[in-house]
């Protein structure tokens, strides 16, 4: 049976992790990208569907590419973060669900009906680039989330002659404290719950 986590982990993951501006001149390795997503491939999505495709912008060449398509401050953030990831989501990953999903035909669920692919695509994709930033925070790096682009820039440069599109982006490192403002408000259960 699962055990609440100490107070150490709760703080790592949500209660003092942040948002970062920048970053430790630290590198990031290989190695550490694929924990990242050993870890975040198990939390769950509809029907297993999977449908994030995460392009890990580790290159000079790459993130230039990437910062090209950002909006205001955000391209020197990308420019500078060791490691920067567009979260996209495939339009078509019904077509890997007979294997992603095998206890049903879920294939047929979406196929023909790209208003329904589309809409699970970018709710399961968003679910996967929460684990994502989750999955970096455990593993002691942190991230920086944006959705400051251009998202038909990023998806020529990037996903051309693909069913896949951006989500979002995020800088990821180990952050530096000196890049990031006061706590934003965090309401109370009652201001934004109802228990029905």
């Amino acid at each position: 049976m699962s055990q609440p986590l100490d107070d150490a982990a709760l703080d790592q993951v949500f209660r003092t992790a942040r948002s970062y501006n920048g970053f430790l001149d630290k590198p990031v390795s290989e190695a550490q990208l694929h924990s990242i997503w050993e870890l975040m491939k198990m939390g769950p999505t509809s029907a297993n569907q999977m449908p994030a495709r995460l392009v890990w912008c580790t290159s000079d060449e790459a993130k230039a590419k990437l910062a090209a398509c950002a909006s205001g401050t955000n391209g020197p953030k990308i420019l500078a973060a060791p490691v920067s990831v567009i979260i996209g989501m495939d339009l078509d990953f019904h077509e890997q669900l007979p294997w992603l999903f095998p206890h049903a035909d879920a294939k047929s669920w979406f196929a023909g009906n790209d208003a329904l692919r589309e809409a699970s695509a970018m709710r399961n994709s968003t679910l996967q680039g929460a684990y994502f930033i989750v999955a970096a925070r455990m593993l002691g790096l942190d991230t920086g989330p944006m959705s400051g682009f251009n998202n038909d820039a990023v998806d020529e440069a990037f996903f051309a002659g693909t069913r896949i599109k951006s989500n979002f982006i995020s800088t990821l490192g180990y952050g530096d404290p000196a890049t990031i403002f006061a706590r934003s408000p965090r309401p109370d259960f009652a201001t934004f719950n109802t228990l029905a």
